[in-house]
């Protein structure tokens, strides 16, 4: 009895109770009612996975553990309190990209020890699997962070024979990958490491340029399902179960949550990571495309249509991010409800910087969850919609994308809110979106734009109805 009971076996036990406990975690997560339960319970399976791992005998100073424990404890208390809603997609960027460099560094030092053991060919494949995707997505979501930080240009980059590059850079890793295990080239394992790292960092950097800030939701959701894979090869590499277990589940999720971003702009993953979409489109905002009128609105002249609406539906859009205008949509959208309005919420899929942005931000601010409807929901019943309120958003609620052949977004789902009776626009200016796309319902016979940041636009409506009261 004493034997079952030893370090080892209460290890395997951990990991084990660990990766249950991530699995109904992320089945929770499934569901808004039981997402709150599903963080805590993942994050009960990770703290008893370190927790579990901290028994292994091999550890001979914990120094250093704890002191990365509190250094990890305090940047991350910061990011907490300083990162804005706003901020939340290139943090995940952010977030992708050390998962991935730390399973780098993990199969570099695994790999260091194997010039004078030896190399164990299933090892070496591990250590290199963890080394290249670790790199891309280490690179490839700090190019991300940048594009959505505006640091870097938005906008895809691309240069003549880029494709045909990333093919050859793909083809000398692929190279390496069947070198080091076999032992070639026997006193240059180290080299052939280094080697592996610049074409992974390098991978990953023009893999993501190309991509344009339209398509940051896809490209985040596929770096996080990298950076699990990295995580995967990393569990093999010291043969940690826990590790591939958490590895695999993100990486299965990431891949379907990508899927799920693609099938929502009825593009395939090839056409979002290698057509440079947006290249070509007209940045410079001014309704060059359209040639209609622009019909502006006053404060005072859309309360008395909001005011007179039985039926309003409300599509936020990155601009509503921007503003952080999400309680002031909410409190508009409880004083419609009182005044007798009908009041739901059009979500699309990609709407925003990274999956789910919208639903996130109205989450915080309380807006019930069965408010909130998809483009199959709300489309069939816009026709019968006395008012829609589009705010920030460009893409999604483009009617190019049913109608204009030509359109680089044609065939893609969008919410036809130009079918309803009227449109209120709120926007800055009549910039482009993220996109560089211009959007014919700026100027459609029933589109009112009302100019100005979303939140004081919308706190000014709500103070309209205030007052009337």
């Amino acid at each position: 009895m004493s034997d079952f009971f030893n370090v080892e076996a209460l290890t395997g036990l951990g990991y084990i109770l660990a990766s249950v406990l991530f699995i109904f975690g992320l089945k929770q997560l499934s569901s808004p009612n039981s997402a709150i339960r599903g963080n805590l319970t993942s994050a009960c399976g990770m703290l008893l996975a370190v927790l579990v791992t901290l028994l292994d005998t091999g550890i001979l100073d914990y120094r250093w553990i704890g002191l990365g424990l509190a250094l990890g404890a305090l940047i991350g208390l910061v990011i907490a309190l300083r990162v804005q809603m706003t901020g939340m997609p290139q943090l995940v960027a952010l977030f992708n990209g050390f998962g991935g460099v730390a399973s780098l560094l993990l199969g570099a030092v695994e790999f260091a020890p194997m010039q004078v053991q030896g190399p164990d060919g299933a090892v070496v494949v591990a250590i290199a699997l963890a080394v290249l995707i670790g790199g891309i997505t280490f690179s490839g979501s700090l190019i991300a962070f940048g594009k959505l930080a505006e640091i870097l240009p938005g906008r895809p980059l691309l240069f003549p024979g880029q494709q045909a590059f990333n093919v050859l850079l793909l083809l000398a890793a692929l190279g390496l990958l069947i070198v080091m295990p076999l032992g070639l080239w026997e006193g240059q394992r180290v080299e052939l490491l280094i080697g592996l790292v610049g074409i992974a960092l390098l991978l990953g950097i023009l893999a993501v340029i190309p991509i344009g800030g339209a398509d940051m939701p896809v490209v985040i959701s596929l770096l996080n399902s990298y950076s699990g894979l990295a995580a995967c090869a990393a569990g093999f590499v010291i043969l940690n179960k826990v590790l591939i277990v958490a590895g695999a589940l993100v990486g299965a999720a990431g891949l379907i949550l990508t899927g799920i971003m693609c099938k929502a702009m009825n593009r395939s993953l090839a056409n979002v990571l290698f057509s440079g979409f947006g290249a070509g489109a007209d940045s410079g905002g001014a309704g060059a495309t359209s040639g209609g009128e622009v019909k502006a609105l006053s404060i005072e002249d859309a309360w008395y249509l909001l005011e007179a609406a039985r039926s309003v539906v409300v599509i936020p859009g990155y601009g509503m991010a921007v503003a952080q205008a999400q309680h002031a949509v909410r409190e508009l959208g409880e004083l419609l409800e009182a005044n007798g309005a009908e009041v739901r919420y059009g979500i699309h899929p990609v709407a925003g910087r990274m999956p789910g942005h919208m639903n996130v931000l109205l989450a915080e601010a309380n807006v019930d969850y069965d408010r909130l409807a998809e483009p199959q929901d709300i489309n069939p019943i816009m026709e019968t919609v006395d008012l829609c309120i589009v705010i920030g958003a460009n893409d999604v609620v483009n009617p190019d994308a049913r109608s204009n052949e030509s359109s680089p977004i044609y065939g893609m789902p969008v919410l036809e809110a130009d079918r309803a009776r009227t449109v209120f626009v709120l926007k800055r200016s009549m910039a482009s979106g993220f996109s560089g796309i211009d959007n014919p319902l700026f100027y459609a016979e029933n589109t009112r734009m009302i100019f100005g940041d979303a939140k004081d636009v919308v706190s000014a409506l709500v103070a309209e109805f205030k007052g009337s009261e």
